[in-house]
């Protein structure tokens, strides 16, 4: 009995789809029906019904996978910690997030994480393609987006604020109007033409969508702030970037009171929950978030 092909069974279970499973065990289709067939075989069982559109598992293969699972995870569970225990070398974790967010709350303290880093940067959707794929380990991103067999957790809160020159001259409204006319008359930076959070902030303080005129829109948050220091617009940052500009008095956060939060989520496979290495990554970056608190 091949251990592959119980692993390949539930993929198919995972997937309803063979295509889609031999995507994700970077395995060709035809590999992976042969585990399938061997396994059917060797049981004397039919496992799941082939439709024209999905495998829909039969009484049998629900029973199996049922039993299955549990004793999968923890015999890979099992390897993965004696490895881990007899290995000379520090292992390699691979996780995917944001360029801003790891350039200015990872990158500081890379030497105190107990492993390697593997970094890949891109948006949520890139970086949940890549885990659901394997490719990562885990994910820290803002957008839950529902996948099979992929666990959320909260991490943290960033908060995102009115970010200027720091010679702007700000203007005060009693008219809620007004201020909002004013505030679109200005010249905005936004990372993306679907003024993604610019539009939540419009959202939430004036319960509508954004009216203005986009001036300009620019890959990355980074560029954004370096273009507010050189005079370009406002634009809408989180404040974790903003120390040193501030500082330096380059930019200024104007109307403070105005401001909208941002959740972050870890991410990772269900299967692995339990895992060393994802019990090791998520300490890591909880300490690492502790760490930033504490030197600010």
């Amino acid at each position: 009995m091949d251990f592959e092909w119980y692993r390949s069974f539930i993929s198919i279970y995972k997937y309803r789809s063979v295509s889609e499973a031999a995507r994700v065990r970077l395995m060709t289709q035809p590999a992976l029906s042969q585990h399938l067939a061997a396994l059917e075989a060797e049981l004397g069982e039919k496992l799941f019904t082939r439709t024209a559109r999905k495998m829909i598992p039969t009484e049998k293969g629900k029973e199996l996978y049922t039993q299955v699972v549990p004793l999968i995870e923890a015999l890979e569970e099992t390897t993965q910690k004696f490895k881990m225990e007899n290995s000379l070398t520090v292992p390699m974790v691979k996780i995917g997030t944001g360029y801003e967010y790891f350039r200015e709350n990872l990158a500081r303290n890379l030497n105190k994480f107990p492993f390697r880093v593997n970094a890949t940067f891109g948006v949520a959707s890139y970086i949940l393609e890549l885990l659901i794929e394997e490719k990562l380990d885990m994910i820290i991103t803002s957008q839950k987006i529902p996948a099979p067999g992929i666990e959320y957790i909260h991490y943290v809160q960033e908060e995102f604020v009115l970010v200027a020159p720091y010679h702007f001259e700000e203007h005060h409204y009693e008219d809620k109007e007004r201020f909002e006319a004013w505030l679109c008359s200005q010249d905005w930076l936004s990372y993306g033409s679907e003024l993604p959070i610019i539009r939540r902030f419009w959202r939430e303080y004036f319960k509508k969508r954004p009216q203005m005129q986009i001036k300009h829109v620019l890959p990355d948050l980074h560029s954004i702030l370096t273009a507010i220091e050189h005079g370009a617009g406002i634009s809408i940052l989180p404040n974790y970037m903003l120390e040193k500009s501030i500082h330096n008095h380059t930019v200024k956060i104007i109307y403070p009171e105005f401001r909208v939060t941002n959740e972050l989520y870890l991410a990772y496979h269900i299967k692995f929950r339990n895992y060393p290495t994802t019990i090791m990554i998520i300490d890591a970056l909880k300490e690492n978030l502790q760490n930033n608190i504490d030197t600010i």
